[in-house]
């Protein structure tokens, strides 16, 4: 059967991106690392007796199609290794990886090749920007890879490159820009090639916190429209709470939690989620959908949707003690009041 063919699985098909059981051991005998780590060996156990390194442990995700999925933890926590399997950078121990319902580690090289020409783009944290070419070349260079003619990757760079707010920088070289605008060219480049997944290693991490704050308010508006998968890896809780729709929080190179971010900030799983959670903004975490009465109430003068978070709903009680939510037809299905949002905001303690 030829590599690309689908692969019919109730619960593969219909995912973006799907993990499971994935394992990596770095080290010249892995094999027997892995029959260690399965016999309930903890990672630290096994370093111990075999100099091997645990990178992931049994990774199970499930990545639905037009989300942001966060995966968020610690340095030598295994998000960067998890991500690079995505794409066959890295090869599992163990487990299988499942991209658009087809089998990344089946693929023959030449169809490897070619799924990291079209199917996954990615960016990086240090940009990988190629410092001899213009910004323009840069972005286009993914495209020119793929074998598309110099005019028309040169106009899709020029409109991504507008897209990122860089206009006017096309013929400059990258050593000119400052380290936000190199990763808008890396962000413009990844968009260029039009895939339907993004992976993003610590993208915004190097950037100072107005800029990368800014990179954030960008990516998210960018994906109101793109409606993209995206696979964000970062070690800061209070970014994947902002950009994440899902997040998964990995420890030692295990998955502790997955969940939406209100459900993680308020029923951590193990004390060590709850160490984050402890002095995060939950007003960025917690939906409005969330902690609202829903039914039939009097119409308010002003309304929020229901994805609007609590940080953006909370000034309206200045002048209201109620505001209307509506669903995504526009329609009023419900309210939320002052007092549930700060019920909400309440520190909760782990179940």
């Amino acid at each position: 059967m030829n590599a690309m063919t689908s692969m019919q699985t109730q619960t593969t098909t219909d995912l973006a991106i799907a993990m499971r059981g994935v394992t990596k051991i770095f080290g010249s005998d892995p094999q027997a690392a892995l029959a260690l780590l399965q016999s309930g060996k903890s990672k630290a156990e096994v370093q111990a007796q075999t100099d091997h390194v645990v990178g992931l442990d049994n990774v199970s995700l499930d990545i639905e199609r037009g989300q942001i999925f966060v995966v968020m933890g610690l340095s030598g926590s295994g998000k960067s290794t998890l991500i690079r399997h995505v794409n066959r950078l890295i090869e599992p121990t163990a487990g299988e990886i499942v991209v658009e319902g087809n089998s990344v580690l089946a693929l023959s090289l030449d169809e490897l090749r070619k799924y990291r020409r079209t199917k996954v783009a990615m960016v990086f944290q240090k940009f990988g920007l190629l410092p001899h070419r213009s910004v323009i070349d840069n972005v286009a260079y993914g495209l020119e890879v793929r074998g598309v003619g110099r005019e028309e990757r040169l106009e899709k760079a020029a409109k991504w490159i507008a897209t990122v707010g860089l206009s006017g920088y096309e013929n400059s070289r990258t050593r000119q820009l400052s380290g936000g605008q190199q990763q808008r060219v890396g962000l413009a480049r990844a968009l260029a090639m039009d895939t339907d997944i993004i992976l993003m290693d610590e993208a915004f991490s190097a950037l100072d916190p107005l800029i990368r704050s800014g990179m954030q308010d960008q990516l998210i508006e960018l994906q109101q429209s793109l409606n993209k998968t995206i696979l964000f890896i970062t070690h800061d809780f209070d970014e994947a709470l902002k950009i994440g729709n899902r997040i998964a929080v990995l420890k030692d190179g295990a998955v502790q939690q997955v969940g939406k971010p209100e459900e993680i900030v308020l029923k951590p799983a193990n004390a060590h989620i709850e160490e984050f959670v402890r002095e995060v903004n939950k007003a960025r975490a917690i939906y409005v959908r969330s902690i609202m009465e829903r039914g039939d109430v009097e119409p308010c003068e002003y309304s929020v949707p229901m994805n609007a978070r609590c940080e953006d709903v909370l000034p309206l009680f200045a002048e209201h003690e109620w505001v209307g939510v509506l669903n995504d037809e526009g329609h009023q299905i419900g309210r939320v009041t002052a007092k549930q949002v700060i019920m909400a905001l309440a520190r909760h303690s782990p179940a």
